[in-house]
């Protein structure tokens, strides 16, 4: 399989990255395609341009679309920042998955441009799921990402994982989690 990884953390010693390096090395390991996008090392540009409103994209996000046709599974690999993606991740969407390339309207109905490909969304997250849970965060996130951009654009979410209070874990937990993704990386 393909497998595109979208990742999105400024910092080489975060447990994003031992997140990261987990899943590529269990991916490879299992015979698997990886191609990673670390789009703070790539300093990818996450403002869009009044031209790419209007439709007009540069190489840079035509050579994004291509990474994603060419992926089986796209997997997103963030932190959750202000109870969101991170503004890099953000802009990432709003540049690469455009009207007509991830999804348009057909006699005023919307249609995903991007069905048979699956995703997996690996979020770490200061807070507790309690916490979420008690402000209805927890929904909220799985709404505006799973259901308001991946679905949207006709994409099946095979996994959305959640860490809780990474920055108050301990090594015993992080090692646990660390194996959680190796199952999972295992098993797509």
């Amino acid at each position: 399989m393909k497998h595109l990884i979208v990742y999105a953390h400024p910092r080489k010693e975060s447990f994003n990255h031992a997140i990261l390096e987990t899943t590529v090395q269990t991916l490879r390991q299992k015979g698997h395609e990886v191609i990673v996008r670390d789009l703070y090392a790539m300093e990818f540009q996450p403002v869009i341009s009044s031209s790419e409103i209007l439709g007009g994209v540069g190489e840079d996000i035509e050579q994004e679309q291509e990474y994603l046709k060419w992926a089986d599974v796209i997997t997103f690999i963030y932190p959750i920042w202000w109870t969101g993606l991170p503004a890099i991740v953000k802009g990432y969407i709003e540049r690469v998955f455009t009207y007509g390339f991830a999804y348009r309207y057909v006699n005023g109905e919307q249609k995903g441009l991007l069905k048979g490909k699956k995703a997996i969304i690996i979020n770490t997250q200061g807070k507790s799921h309690a916490q979420y849970a008690a402000s209805g965060m927890d929904k909220a996130l799985l709404l505006t990402s799973d259901q308001g951009i991946f679905e949207y654009c006709g994409i099946e979410v095979l996994h959305h994982e959640f860490f809780e209070s990474v920055p108050g874990s301990d090594e015993a937990t992080r090692t646990a989690w660390l194996r959680q993704i190796e199952e999972m990386a295992g098993k797509v």
